[in-house]
């Protein structure tokens, strides 16, 4: 139940940050930070239904992990839920093309090693 449940919060974790971040960059940079302006940014980014999908997958996140917490001890949870840096690494570079450095492929075999040695 506990690897359900974590599976659970690395997925929706993963999908809520890619979807927030495919709409960031479709949205673009806000430059105009007046009251009025970001009351129509706000507006906008809530029109978006892949933003608002982000939003349900962060709250399916949020639950899911309440819910492991209630089945696993927080020394497993908190580091094995790391593991959705080794995925946001590797779908960062194939979904949304970005340029990911050596240092953080580093950072994220090695995460990968820490959440394997947790499994054992």
């Amino acid at each position: 139940m506990k690897w359900l449940l974590l599976a659970c919060v690395v997925g929706a974790t993963v999908a809520s940050d890619l979807l927030q971040s495919f709409e960031m960059k479709r949205h673009g940079e806000v430059r105009d930070f007046r009251p009025t302006a970001m009351g129509r940014v706000l507006a906008a980014v809530f029109r978006r239904k892949l933003f608002v999908l982000a939003v349900v997958f962060m709250a399916v996140s949020f639950f899911s992990f309440l819910q492991l917490l209630t089945v696993a001890d927080l020394s497993f949870a908190v580091p094995a839920t790391a593991a959705t840096f080794v995925a946001e690494t590797f779908l960062a570079r194939l979904l949304l093309k970005e340029t990911v450095a050596w240092q953080r492929w580093t950072g994220a075999v090695l995460v990968a090693c820490g959440v394997f040695l947790l499994a054992l």
